[in-house]
């Protein structure tokens, strides 16, 4: 499991303990919630493109990261111009994203990258702080989720991996302080007359952190129904992806930061 809790580094988690099993629910602590750990989209190493300002930090997660399981770091960018050309050239499957950065925050950076193509990278924002009011505008502008950096190094890689298969990463109560700390948004952002009450339900367990079987499991309904309910809640937001639902069910009222689902 991807969580927010840990107190270790990335740098001195290299000999760590092993991650928790993925597919664990968020448990109201900043932990995150990921459906499974997978080696890549497609059973090949996930590649990687990471970008940082910090050299240290890019240069110690580089090494770490390239010998997880799974993962083949391909480059490195030190700002965000850079990170856009970097990922244009070498088309990795994950960028890893800071999002204060030089000439180019990761923000604009990960809008400038998603809008570029419909096999865009995905984008894993990494940051120091949870409580950092960049990371929800990350997130609005389509990143995947988002990791902390004094997490293990196992658990970012896994983040990685989980984010390419498509999936994404939440930390349900990081979320909630992040958007409680920011105004709402307009009430127009969550068209609610276009999504069924259904729909709604499914947003707000979306909200808490649940996977899609998760998310079965609790209405009673198959996979495959949550599954298109999903990609009608998508559709119907403009979102670029569930965590992007989720913050503009967070800004939009929808959801009540500090309430549960």
């Amino acid at each position: 499991m991807i969580g927010t809790t840990s107190s270790g580094s990335a740098e001195a988690a290299a000999t760590g303990p092993d991650a928790s099993p993925a597919g664990a629910t968020g448990d109201g602590t900043g932990a995150a919630t990921t459906s499974r750990a997978v080696a890549g989209p497609t059973g090949t190493p996930v590649t990687l493109l990471i970008a940082d300002d910090d050299e240290v930090t890019r240069s110690g997660l580089r090494m770490l990261l390239a010998v997880q399981p799974g993962i083949v770091v391909v480059g490195e960018a030190a700002d965000g111009v850079e990170a856009v050309e970097q990922a244009r050239l070498l088309r990795p499957d994950v960028v890893l994203m800071d999002v204060r950065m030089p000439r180019r925050n990761g923000i604009e950076a990960t809008r400038q990258l998603l809008a570029d193509s419909a096999d865009a990278p995905k984008v894993v924002v990494i940051t120091t702080f949870e409580n950092d009011g960049y990371v929800t505008a990350a997130l609005s502008a389509g990143a995947s989720g988002f990791v902390l950096k004094r997490l293990p190094v196992r658990q970012i890689a896994e983040a990685v991996r989980v984010v390419a298969a498509g999936e994404a990463i939440l930390f349900p109560a990081a979320l909630r302080r992040m958007v409680a700390a920011r105004p709402l948004g307009s009430a127009e952002a969550l068209p609610r007359a276009a999504l069924t009450g259904r729909e709604e339900e499914v947003l707000r367990l979306m909200a808490t952190g649940l996977s899609n079987p998760e998310i079965a499991d609790s209405l009673t309904v198959s996979q495959e129904t949550v599954k298109t309910h999903v990609g009608n809640v998508l559709t119907k937001l403009g979102a670029q992806n569930r965590t992007h639902a989720v913050v503009i069910a967070y800004e939009s009222g929808l959801v009540v930061p500090g309430c549960a689902a």
